[in-house]
This record gives structure tokens, sequence and C-alpha cells, in this order.
């Protein structure tokens, strides 16, 4: 994460806990994680988002199958504070800051035999059953810390713009996971490796034109997160890190490439990105692929929506094989996504 001259990044262990609730109507305090098992080629993400001042959470929770299932669900459960990352079942401790944390979720999901149909989530919850789930996962750092909030010099936070912003801080980290998913009367006992990320401060999913996010790991000692922004001018902003020899190395420059469906899913990646030490070349194939949507309508009664489109993708660099996650995120004009 580069910060602009004038500014620094500031990162402390309590930033692991919820902070207090900026006084603006869409406040989001957010914690997300995912991992993947390779031997069994299977995984999930979660994340929670806190809203207190609009009164609820954003709970989901994801799932890929070995056999292709996905098991999905996603709320809007009632709070009343931003003390804890625990609604809709879903909850999200930490143990020791930047070390350790857990996951546990109990509810349901929607099991999902063709999970394209999350497009239209009515219909989806008409036609798929719903189950009884329940997650228990520990997470270990196997990286530094990679982000933070960016502050003016003297340490006082920067004035943002809620309407037009997408986070005040983000900061991620590569990880192990162990634990096990229950899916109906299924169980199977999970290793391997993920992401997290945490942020805060105002949100709206409609702040930023599109972008493409690959996280993926290749085990314990190789990772990276490929980071590609666009604004409405057609800017970019390219990001991102690569963990290897114990370290992050800031990634300078990136090429994220698409190959797509007819639903305008991607199917297959070509990736590129160059640190100030090399540079490396990235192959991914989309396994499993749910399209999640964000809609608001504005004070001035415009109806936006983003879609999402959140992949389990099977990389490939360097001569290893790994999984991570291809999400792409893109605003949705005159009935299609914006990106490339």
């Amino acid at each position: 994460m580069v910060t602009p001259h004038g500014f620094k990044t500031r990162l402390e262990p309590q930033d692991e806990y919820t902070h207090e609730p900026e006084p603006v109507s869409n406040y989001n305090e957010s914690m997300y994680l995912n991992m993947f098992d390779p031997a069994q080629r299977m995984g999930g993400w979660f994340r929670l988002g806190n809203r207190p001042n609009e009164g609820y959470a954003e709970m989901t929770v994801c799932l890929y199958l070995p056999d292709g299932r996905v098991g999905f669900m996603y709320a809007k459960p009632k709070i009343t504070h931003n003390r804890e990352m625990k609604a809709g079942g879903l909850t999200i401790e930490v143990v020791t800051p930047f070390k350790e944390l857990t996951v546990t979720y109990e509810g349901k999901v929607l099991l999902l035999s063709t999970p394209h149909d999350m497009a239209d989530p009515s219909a989806a919850f008409r036609k798929h059953p719903s189950v009884p789930a329940k997650i228990r996962l520990t997470y270990r750092g196997v990286s530094p810390m990679y982000g933070g909030e960016t502050v003016n010099a003297d340490g006082t936070p920067l004035k943002l713009e809620s309407e037009k912003t997408f986070a005040r801080a983000h900061y991620e980290q590569h990880v192990s996971a162990d634990g096990t998913f229950t899916v109906g009367d299924e169980t199977w006992t999970v290793s391997g490796f993920g992401l997290r990320d945490k942020s805060w401060g105002p949100r709206y999913w409609q702040a930023l034109y599109w972008y493409r996010w690959l996280p993926m790991n290749f085990g314990r000692d190789f990772g990276m997160m490929v980071s590609v922004i666009a604004d409405e001018q057609g800017n970019l902003r390219k990001s991102g890190m690569v963990f290897e020899d114990g370290a992050y190395h800031l990634i300078e420059d990136a090429r994220v490439e698409a190959r797509y469906d007819a639903q305008r899913y991607q199917t297959d990646l070509t990736v590129w990105c160059r640190t100030a030490q090399k540079s490396y070349d990235v192959r991914g194939r989309v396994v499993s692929l749910i399209p999640l949507r964000n809609r608001r309508a504005t004070p001035g009664g415009r109806d936006l929506e983003t879609r999402i489109t959140e992949g389990m993708t099977e990389y490939r660099c360097n001569g290893m094989t790994g999984f991570g996650m291809s999400e792409f995120l893109d605003q949705i004009v005159d009935g299609k996504p914006v990106g490339p």
C-alpha cells in the first residue's frame, strides 16, 4: 500500500476491534475472511458488515463444495450498536490481534446446485432448499499486515465525502485456516489458506465504478493480492502485494485480462504484476462462481445497481497451483456491467 506524500498509514492492534461509528448514515465496519482447502478443492468466504447508523448488518456466508454446489446465505439482521462482530448467526472474534481469529456460523444456507441462479435471488430462494449449517474455523496469520488507515501527517483523520467513499481504512493479511463445514447431514474437516481483510468508515457499494480483486494463495509461504480499481473517467489504480520470502513486496504495476461466458461471468484470467524485485505471470480458471448484487436508490430517486461476481478460482504461477478468489465488481449501466 503506497501512502501519498504528506500522509502516513496508521495501523494499531486495537483496530482489530470495532470503532466508534462516525456520524454519517452509511458508516460501515466489516470483516471478511476466505479460505480454500486445495486437497479437497473446496472453500468459502464470510463477511459481516455492521451498519449501526442504519440499524442493520450485512451478513454473508458462501461455501464452495467439492461437487460444485454452493451453500449461500445473506441476511440483514437488525443491530443497535457497533460493539461486536456478531449478527445473523455469524460471529467473528479476535483471539490475538494480527495473529489469530475465529469464525463461527450456525444457521441455514441455501444449497444451490446451479449457483448462477443467484442472479435472481427471489427465484433462487424459491427453487433451492435451505438446510442447516455450522461452521467452525480458526484463522492464523502467516504474513505481515498490509494496509491500515491513511491519515494526515500529524495523525488526524482525513475528511471524506461519505457519498463517494468506499472505506476510511482497509487492511489485509494472508492466513491459514482449519476447522469444519457442516451442511445438512454432510461434514467436511477443512485445512488450507486464505486472505482476510477489515475496513471501516463510510461505504456505498456504488462509490467505485468497477474493480478486479484477486486474492490468491499457493501455500504457507507464497501468495498475492492483485487489485485494479477504475473510476468513471477511466483512471486506474493498480495495487496489491506479493507474499514471498516472509515479507510483503508491493505491486507497482498490474494487468488483469478475463474471458467471460454468455452472462459475462469471468471464466479464465490472465494476470501480470510487477514488484520492485520481479514480475509474475499468473493464469486463473474459475472453478465455481456465484453472482451477487447490491441495489440502492439515491435521495433523488435514481436506482443504482452493483453486480459482484464471486468466483472460487484455481491459479497457477511459477509452477505452483493455488486457490483464491476472483471478485469482479461492476456498476450496471443500461443493463450491462461497465468493466472490461
